[in-house]
Parts: C-alpha cells; sequence; structure tokens
C-alpha cells in the first residue's frame, strides 16, 4: 500500500491551474500526496495544449504531489484508478482519458521533474456536470457522471483511494488491469503519421496499431477514432 493521499490538501475557491500550484508546492518541498483542490479554475490545462473548463463547483479539479519511483507508470496508473472510481461502465482511451458510453468524462495530465524526484498528477472529472454546461463544440463528445454536487468530496475520497491502490500496484498489474478498459482495441483510428486498427498497448503502454505495413507502437501524440 502506498502512502496516504490527500495530506496536506489546499482548497482554493478559483485558481489558474492546480497543476500550476501543485508543482510549486513540489518544488518548495511538498511531500508525496500533497493534494491542490479547487472549486474553480480559469487555465487549467489537458493535453496537446487544450483547456480544461468546468463550472464552479460541479467537477473535481485536484493535482497531487507525487514522489515515486517509476513517473513513467503514473498515467497508466492513474487511468485505472480513475476508472475504478467512476464504475464499471468507464473506458480508457488511451493515453489518459475517461469515457462512458464514448463520452469524455475524465481527463489526466501528469507533469514533472524526475531528475528533482516528484511529478504533479492532474485529474479533471465531470462529476456534477449537467450536459447543457458544456459549451456548444463539447456537447457531442463530453460526458458527465450525473451526480449532485454534494457527490464531490465522496467521489475525491474514492479517488483517492483506489489511486493510493494502484500507485502501489507492479506494472504488470496495472498494464492487465489497463488492458481489460481499453477503449480503442479493436478500432479504426489514425494518428498525425497514419492510420490502422488499434490492437491494444504494449507491456510499456505503448498503444500498438495494425496498420497495411505491420504494427507500430505509440507512446506519445494524439489519437483519434475513424468512422468506419
Amino acid at each position: 500500500m502506498s502512502a496516504r493521499l490527500g495530506h496536506p490538501r489546499l482548497h482554493l475557491r478559483r485558481t489558474d491551474s492546480t497543476n500550476e500550484r501543485a508543482r510549486s508546492l513540489a518544488a518548495a518541498g511538498a511531500p508525496h500526496g500533497a493534494l491542490v483542490t479547487a472549486a474553480e479554475q480559469t487555465a487549467g490545462r489537458g493535453r496537446q495544449g487544450r483547456t480544461w473548463t468546468a463550472p464552479p463547483g460541479r467537477a473535481l479539479l485536484l493535482s497531487l504531489v507525487l514522489r515515486v519511483d517509476a513517473p513513467a507508470l503514473v498515467p497508466l496508473q492513474a487511468g485505472v484508478a480513475v476508472a475504478e472510481a467512476v464504475g464499471d461502465a468507464a473506458r480508457i482511451k488511451w493515453p489518459n482519458d475517461v469515457h462512458v458510453d464514448g463520452r469524455k468524462v475524465a481527463g489526466i495530465l501528469v507533469e514533472g521533474r524526475p531528475q528533482e524526484g516528484w511529478a504533479v498528477l492532474g485529474i479533471g472529472l465531470n462529476v456534477a456536470v449537467a450536459p447543457d454546461d458544456f459549451p456548444p463544440e463539447l456537447r457531442a463528445t463530453a460526458g458527465t457522471l450525473g451526480r449532485a454536487p454534494a457527490d464531490l468530496e465522496p467521489t475525491l475520497h474514492a479517488l483517492l483511494r483506489a489511486l493510493e491502490r494502484w500507485l502501489a500496484a507492479d506494472q504488470a498489474t496495472v498494464i492487465a488491469a489497463w488492458r481489460e478498459r481499453d477503449a480503442l482495441a479493436g478500432r479504426p483510428v489514425s494518428w498525425s503519421d497514419g492510420s490502422g486498427k488499434a490492437v491494444g498497448i504494449d507491456d510499456a503502454g505503448r498503444l500498438l496499431v495494425g496498420t497495411s505495413s505491420g504494427t507500430v507502437a505509440l507512446d506519445a501524440g494524439e489519437v483519434h477514432l475513424r468512422r468506419p
């Protein structure tokens, strides 16, 4: 079992980015498990430079300071933990989005400085967001757990306990659990340099895609589902 997560905790009514605040705390020596949460953030970041927005008090917006031996495994561990906290219907879209019924309910962003011994795990989870709260351009793809604002803290507690378990798990166990929730396996995908059919992830967590010229292993970048 890994060390307890969520202590100390800094909760902010409004901030630019919980990841930015957690990075500052980590650089200043904050311990493993230190948590930053916010009711609202104005400059939340997702992957590929995107923003993560949510109405105040309806989404979990959190960042954890982690001091772990294998930071490269953290995105996979976090994906499995978030999916577990969401429920049986949750699936993970490589590399680190969590979907329910094909809609994104959570995003994960890991940043850090391995040479300084820390990483910051940022998670945004749409716990109580109403469908009409999403910007028009996201309504076809964004999802929500459909819970009440009062469920934010219980959901946070469940998520932290899941993270404690999965951050303590070995790589083989994490990979196996991730594969059970793989949202892309067997589906046509495309990326900046090609397209093919996703066939799972390898033992290092890279996405495997079958193409006309063989199997390609992707270790970073954006992957999109292709319509048949």
